[in-house]
């Protein structure tokens, strides 16, 4: 088990950016994909990012796509939300979530396949 801290998120006005950071002690990260998700009110939760578990793959959703960033740092055991040219649309809660795979998987999109997750923070974008 994967204990997942999310930070970073606030209040901006569109336009602007912020970097969302998820964190964990555990060095076994390392060995997990990690995905990010949101949920604006009244709504599902919705796959935003995702990378694999050595970095070198990602996928995002279409609507992020060109203006979100995922990457992480191995050292720090921490991966990151980069958004830029954010919008009120991408108003919602983030959460990241992680889960071990083998060192070939790809980015995982599905949810239901993450075994991990964090707490949540919210983003909130004015315009």
């Amino acid at each position: 088990q994967v204990h997942l801290v999310e930070s970073g998120g606030g209040l901006v006005q569109a336009g602007a950016s912020l970097r969302l950071t998820c964190a964990t002690t555990r060095s076994a990260f390392s060995e997990h994909a990690v995905g990010w998700f949101r949920q604006a009110p009244g709504q599902e939760r919705e796959f935003v990012a995702a990378i694999s578990r050595n970095g070198g793959s990602t996928v995002y959703h279409d609507s992020v796509r060109g203006r979100f960033t995922v990457s992480r740092d191995k050292a720090k055991n921490t991966v990151y939300l980069q958004m830029n040219s954010l919008n009120p649309e991408d108003t919602a809660v983030y959460y990241c979530a992680s889960k071990r795979t083998i060192l070939t998987m790809p980015p995982i999109v599905e949810e239901g396949s993450y075994s991990n997750w964090g707490q949540g923070t919210q983003v909130t974008v004015s315009s």
